[in-house]
């Protein structure tokens, strides 16, 4: 199958724009990148949850706090089309969590799992998502003398308190 770069660019788009949606917790945004009956299989299926409003419902209980900042990045993908309206993906993922309300930073990599679906409206959407950790590591924040958040997106409007 010939690949068009159109719809391969339209299915890295969905990817990038699911991730930053998480990390601005943009809950009725990222509940457009999903079908209706999409499911997900977060670190291996520990949490997972079947069709789109369960979805947004475990991301915005889970990842709600203003005190959970995270950055999520996706890179290297492996995209196929398995016909003109179907595709999967594989995505290496790099995580940092700062857990201000349980005073700890958690880093992490995985590979996503990723099946997406073009609708009669010719958007791609994500029919499933999933990834399996290849590490995860929690810091305790206080452990680290004179650490300080000095920037978030919702304490500080995302402007630093450091002078330049």
């Amino acid at each position: 199958m010939d690949v068009d770069w159109r719809e391969l660019e339209a299915v890295k788009r969905l990817k990038y724009k699911y991730m930053r949606c998480i990390d601005q917790k943009l809950w009725e945004e990222v509940g457009s990148c999903f079908t209706e009956d999409a499911t997900a299989a977060y670190s291996g299926g520990k949490y997972s949850a079947d069709g789109r409003d369960a979805i947004v419902e475990f991301l915005s209980r889970s990842m709600g706090s203003e005190g959970f900042l995270s950055s999520h990045r996706v890179h290297h993908p492996e995209i196929d089309f398995v016909g003109p309206n179907e595709a999967t993906g594989i995505w290496a993922l790099e995580d940092t969590v700062v857990n201000v309300d349980h005073g700890v930073t958690i880093q992490g990599a995985a590979f996503y799992q990723d099946r997406y679906l073009k609708g009669d409206d010719g958007l791609w959407r994500i029919a499933h998502t999933g990834y399996l950790r290849t590490y995860e590591e929690i810091f305790p924040r206080t452990s680290v003398r004179g650490m300080k958040l000095t920037a978030s997106f919702w304490g500080t409007g995302g402007r630093s308190e450091l002078e330049a």
